[in-house]
C-alpha cells in the first residue's frame, strides 16, 4: 500500500473540486486510484462507489439542497436507476471471471469518462440555447416523462455500478433534457444530488459485499475529502463554471486515454527470439545448446 499521505491528498482533491463544481469533480477518483495508485478496475469501482456516497451526504448536507429537491422526479429517476444498479452487481456476481471483469470495467470506464468530459463541456451551450428547442419537442411526450425518465434513470444505474462514472454530469443532462423548464439551476443540481445518493449506497453496498471496496484506503480518502468538500463549498472565491468544467473535461479525457487499453498493433513487442535454425512445423527458433566439450581419455 501506498503512503497513506498520498491518498489523504488524493481525498482532499477530489472533494475540493466537488465543493467548487457541485457536479463533475467526483468522476476524478476512479481514474487517480487506477493510474496514480495501481489499484485494479473492480477495486477502484467499489472503493469509489463508497466514497462518493459519502461524500455526497457531506456535499448536500454542506449545500443544504434538501428544500431544493423535486422528489418527483428523484423517485422516477430511481424507479429505473436502483434496478440498473442491481442488475449490474448481479452481472457482477455471477460472473467468475476476473479478467472479464476488470476488461468490461475499463472500456466502460473510459467510455463513460469520455461522454462525462462531453457532457461537462455541452451542458451550458445546452441550457442556452437548446431550452426552448427541447421544451417544444417534450410537450408532445409530457404523458410519457415517467416512463422515459425510468429509462434514463436505468441506464444511468447501471453505468454508475461498472464504472462509478456519471452520477453528477450525466444525471444533470439527463434532468435538463427531461425538465428543462421544471428545474431551474439550484433545484437541478439538487434534485441530481439526491438522486445520485441512493443509486451510489446501492450500488457501493453491492460492491462491498463482493469484496471490491478496499476500507483502509476508503478511510484515509475519507478523512482528505470531507475537510475539503466542507471547506471548498464555503470558499469566497469561486472559479467561473465555464473554466471549471473545461479543466475537468480535459482531464477526464486524458484519463481516458490513459485508461482504454492500447491496440494489439502498438503495443510492447514480445521478447526476441534467440536465432537459430527454424523449426519447420513449430516456427519457433529452438535455443541454441552450449558446445559439447571432447571428454579426454585417461
Amino acid at each position: 500500500m501506498h503512503d497513506p499521505y498520498l491518498y489523504v491528498g488524493a481525498g482532499l482533491l477530489v472533494g475540493s473540486m466537488v465543493g467548487l463544481t457541485g457536479v463533475g469533480g467526483g468522476s476524478l477518483m476512479t481514474p487517480i486510484l487506477m493510474l496514480v495508485f495501481g489499484q485494479s478496475p473492480v477495486t477502484s469501482v467499489g472503493t469509489d462507489l463508497v466514497f462518493a456516497a459519502t461524500t455526497k451526504v457531506v456535499a448536500t448536507a454542506s449545500f443544504g439542497y434538501s428544500r431544493r429537491v423535486d422528489w418527483g422526479v428523484v423517485w422516477r429517476l430511481a424507479l429505473g436507476s436502483i434496478p440498473g444498479a442491481a442488475a449490474v452487481i448481479c452481472w457482477l456476481w455471477l460472473t467468475h471471471t476476473p479478467k472479464v471483469v476488470d476488461h468490461v470495467i475499463t472500456r466502460g470506464l473510459a467510455v463513460m469518462l469520455s461522454i462525462t468530459a462531453l457532457g461537462l463541456v455541452l451542458q451550458l451551450p445546452f441550457n442556452r440555447r437548446a431550452l426552448d428547442f427541447t421544451a417544444a419537442s417534450l410537450e408532445r411526450a409530457e404523458p410519457y416523462k415517467p416512463i422515459l425518465t425510468a429509462i434514463a434513470g436505468f441506464l444511468l444505474g447501471a453505468a454508475i455500478a461498472l464504472t462509478s462514472v456519471g452520477a453528477g454530469a450525466l444525471g444533470t443532462v439527463a434532468l435538463l433534457w427531461l425538465y428543462p423548464r421544471r428545474l431551474p439551476p439550484d433545484r437541478l443540481v439538487a434534485t441530481d444530488i439526491a438522486h445520485a445518493l441512493p443509486v451510489t449506497i446501492v450500488a457501493g453496498m453491492g460492491h462491498a459485499a463482493l469484496g471490491h471496496v478496499n476500507l483502509a484506503m476508503l478511510g484515509y480518502l475519507l478523512i482528505g475529502s470531507i475537510p475539503g468538500v466542507w471547506l471548498a463549498s464555503r470558499a469566497a472565491i469561486r472559479l467561473p463554471y465555464a473554466i471549471t468544467r473545461t479543466l475537468i473535461a480535459i482531464m477526464l479525457v486524458v484519463a481516458a486515454g490513459r485508461i482504454w487499453p492500447a491496440p494489439c498493433w502498438i503495443r510492447r513487442p514480445s521478447p526476441s527470439r534467440p536465432s537459430g535454425p527454424v523449426d519447420i512445423h513449430s516456427g519457433y527458433r529452438p535455443a541454441r545448446s552450449p558446445p559439447a566439450t571432447a571428454s579426454r581419455s585417461r
